[in-house]
């Protein structure tokens, strides 16, 4: 294994990424979700790296990014995009498939909008696009778009944003608790637990709103350009249920669903299965 570590200066930011495999062979984006970062890619980038160049940055806020404050960088959805559209020229990204999961989707279908030419084929593992895969867990968020000043509100949902909340993200719906390191939840908690990063969470939680009125953009993304896609849920996610991955065939003709028996965090129950589908996926759709 030969995972390279490290930072691209964007915008004035040290933006930190992962980079395996060799630049001849077709390169994945991969896209993390909340809370965690890069991290999340650790033993996946191994699986692949063999046959694909992968990068896998970290967002200003997560991981080993820097984190400015709320008053020095806007966070939203969009400008998060924006950020790593720089990011991916800046490393001369021309062509490439992405793989998002959760927060990734928001990030990666603005990044497809904005370059369809550039994408490839796209991965979706718990990359949510449809209103009807956001389960009643985003109930207390919803509550927070009505109304971000209510302090019962804000509360309500900093909980989310606990250790014992961010653990219970990798192991509910999962068969096997035990087999989940602590390690992934650890680490995760490490950057929200940082001063400030509270604010950070809680205007990305506000900002969400304005991924759903994306949605017609991206279907019509998906309708016009047809993208291959590999849909590979865990379908017992609190957060994006099965609904939204079945949705994914009402735009596209060549989608490859495949519904895991897991949580929000397939990767560390179903690395194998979901290498093993990437990599028939893939092999069928890109020439090198």
């Amino acid at each position: 294994m030969s995972v390279k570590h490290s930072f691209a200066q964007v915008n004035g930011l040290n933006i930190f990424y992962r980079e395996a495999g060799s630049r001849v062979n077709p390169t994945i984006l991969l896209l993390h979700g909340f809370p965690s970062s890069s991290h999340m890619y650790r033993n996946l980038i191994v699986q692949l790296e063999d046959r694909y160049h992968i990068v896998a940055p970290d967002y200003p806020g997560f991981g080993n990014s820097d984190q400015p404050l709320i008053s020095e960088f806007t966070y939203t959805f969009d400008n998060l995009a924006s950020l790593i559209n720089e990011f991916v020229e800046q490393l001369n990204l021309d062509k490439y498939s992405i793989y998002v999961h959760d927060y990734g989707a928001p990030v990666g279908f603005r990044l497809a909008s904005m370059h369809p030419e550039r994408v490839q084929a796209i991965i979706s593992q718990n990359g949510n696009a449809y209103e009807e895969g956001l389960e009643p867990a985003w109930e207390p968020i919803r509550a927070l778009w009505k109304d971000p000043a209510d302090s019962a509100i804000r509360e309500n949902v900093l909980n989310l944003l606990t250790l014992e909340f961010t653990k219970y993200q990798y192991v509910n719906g999962t068969r096997n608790p035990e087999m989940i390191s602590p390690d992934a939840w650890n680490m995760d908690q490490i950057a929200l637990d940082r001063p400030g990063n509270n604010d950070i969470q809680l205007a990305l939680y506000y900002d969400y709103q304005n991924n759903l009125k994306q949605y017609p953009i991206w279907h019509d993304y998906f309708k016009t350009y047809q993208p291959p896609m590999l849909v590979a849920w865990g379908k017992n996610d609190i957060f994006f249920g099965p609904a939204g991955a079945l949705a994914y065939q009402k735009h596209l003709d060549d989608v490859e669903i495949h519904l895991l028996n897991t949580g929000h965090f397939p990767l560390e129950e179903e690395l194998e299965l979901s290498a093993t589908l990437i990599r028939n996926f893939l092999a069928k759709r890109l020439t090198h």
